[in-house]
């Protein structure tokens, strides 16, 4: 019994071992493009490198628009990269806001790799103070799908854009992980991403959009942000809705272009 013991332990342990090593290939799976790449889309964008602050050359896409109202600055979910994201950027130009989607490292075109969270709000952060200097930060909308949304909470926390947008949410990866794979000690993650907690700081307004059906983050976890809401913040429950494919829902498209508008 105790050689049992003491196999299922070290075994546990070298699992443990794995999960710490690996997570970033688990959590950041993104696709990389070769430099030379060429992105082909129906509409007007440029191409944009960002230096991060240790150096790093951080890419992404700006899709444009002939009359622009302000900027929708993206941050999208962890698997692909702005070659397969760019194809939502119709539904925000359509009314009339440009759209910025920044790259991860490590995804697309964008150099280094993910190591841990600190890193992660620096790159944002670099690429957004970047579009500041084209945008009036009261006309930029900060929007989060899924991974990207506990990085657009604390981005937004740490500015002043106009508006706060999160599609599919989690209150907290630390949480959830916890709620996937119980075993896995929390203190092994290097992403803990509380959303719940850098809401707090959050001045702008909210509006939370989440499916009802969503098999990947659950519904619940909006409904634990729900709680952190200011007043005249807004969760909007989208029927029937899985985790991916949000921003082609016609509902979120219908109350979107309320926000908008």
């Amino acid at each position: 019994m105790l050689y049992l013991f003491g196999t299922i332990m070290l075994a546990y342990a070298a699992l443990c071992c794995i999960v710490y090593i690996k997570q970033e290939k688990l959590i950041f799976p993104g696709t990389k493009l070769p430099s030379n790449f060429l992105f082909d889309f129906a509409q007007r964008f440029e191409e944009v490198n960002i230096r991060a602050k240790d150096g790093a050359s951080l890419h992404g896409l700006l899709f444009k628009t002939k009359q622009s109202k302000g900027l929708v600055f993206y941050l999208h979910g962890n698997g692909g990269c702005v070659a397969s994201w760019g194809g939502v950027a119709g539904t925000y130009t359509q009314f009339g806001y440009d759209l910025f989607m920044l790259d991860y490292r490590g995804y697309g075109k964008s150099e280094g790799h993910i190591s841990n969270e600190a890193q992660l709000h620096s790159d944002v952060q670099a690429a957004y103070d970047v579009l500041k200097t084209r945008y009036a930060e009261d006309h930029i909308l900060i929007l989060g799908y899924s991974i990207g949304s506990g990085l657009a909470v604390k981005l937004a926390g740490n500015n002043r854009p106009h508006q706060l947008i999160l599609l599919a949410p989690y209150h907290s990866l630390k949480a959830l992980v916890g709620q996937k794979v119980p075993f896995v000690p929390s203190f092994l993650l290097k992403y803990p991403l509380e959303s719940d907690k850098n809401i707090r700081g959050v001045k702008a307004p909210i509006v939370i959009f989440h499916g009802d059906s969503d098999e990947v983050i659950p519904y619940a976890c909006s409904l634990a942000l729900k709680k952190e809401l200011k007043g005249h913040d807004h969760l909007i429950t989208l029927e029937g809705q899985s985790h991916n494919g949000i921003d082609m829902n016609p509902e979120y498209v219908e109350s979107l272009y309320g926000f908008l508008k």
